[in-house]
């Protein structure tokens, strides 16, 4: 990953590209999910239009290989100027308020570098699932804890709320499906998804500022695009469908800005209220 991360741009693209398609290729499983989420969140597409998007979503993502070796292995002073940045004021002015700032996010093939990138920007807390592997979870934990202050186990929601409390920036992504528990079935792309209510949970306790954290990379690879919204007004009320409802609606906006540079890879519909023979993936093993 070391040297991976030392090699001019234009060598990491192409490698990225490559491995990629290779999983494109090799990866059955994880190509039948990417295919069945995009043609359910992209029914107007034709199916050769579907087919591209599959493929470029497989380099995008084999391109954020590459990424997760830069920002675990280089300083981001080393592309700073590599970023346009747009909104940050929003950010710096919920800090002010004290109450912490819930930070959303969404599963970006270039979330993990852009969370690097905005380190030189202000301190932030992140948060993470622990990995199976315990070398590659103690590699990425470790990297991660050069750049941010804290690296929370998303499992860990007191230690989550305590960030909040004491004030801070806390990154926080409620796009995937965690299960039945704790969450409500709302539209995503028009399908019915299990979408967490942790989200609304976190602002409450602190009264915290909830802002939405955009990143893409440009259409030539060279520039990493970091912007940020306001904060999202009328949020969280008491309707927890409402709540879920409004958080899935922005992420499906960022999403169609560039949908290849999405993890469709996820089995994000796999959760349904009739059970799991309703699951669009439930011919598939594993």
């Amino acid at each position: 990953m070391w040297v991976l991360a030392h090699l001019p741009l234009v060598i990491q693209v192409k490698i990225g590209r490559a491995l990629g398609y290779l999983a494109y290729l090799f990866a059955k499983q994880r190509r039948e999910i990417c295919k069945i989420n995009i043609s359910l969140c992209f029914p107007e597409l034709s199916d050769t239009e579907q087919r591209i998007l599959v493929r470029n979503s497989f380099a995008s993502n084999g391109i954020a290989l590459m990424e997760v070796a830069i920002g675990w292995c280089r300083a981001p002073e080393d592309f700073r100027h590599r970023i346009e940045i747009k909104g940050l004021e929003h950010v710096k002015q919920a800090k002010l308020e004290g109450k912490g700032v819930l930070l959303l996010s969404a599963h970006f093939s270039t979330l993990e570098l852009a969370a690097v990138l905005f380190s030189l920007f202000e301190e932030m807390d992140v948060s993470y699932r622990k990995h199976k592997n315990p070398l590659f979870d103690a590699v990425m934990s470790n990297s991660r804890k050069k750049n941010f202050p804290a690296v929370i186990e998303r499992k860990n929601v007191r230690e989550a709320l305590r960030s909040l409390k004491r004030g801070h920036i806390l990154w926080y992504a409620p796009d995937q499906d965690y299960g039945p528990k704790h969450s409500v079935f709302v539209p995503f792309f028009g399908v019915e998804a299990a979408t967490i209510t942790a989200t609304a949970r976190f602002a409450r306790s602190n009264d915290a500022a909830v802002l939405f954290f955009t990143n893409y990379r440009s259409a030539d690879n060279s520039k990493y695009h970091l912007e940020f919204g306001p904060v999202i007004s009328d949020y969280p009320s008491d309707d927890e469908v409402a709540n879920a409802t409004k958080i899935n609606e922005i992420i499906e906006e960022a999403i169609r800005r560039h949908p290849d540079q999405y993890l469709w890879m996820h089995k994000r519909f796999k959760t349904q209220l009739k059970g799991k023979s309703a699951s669009p993936y439930s011919h598939l093993t594993g």
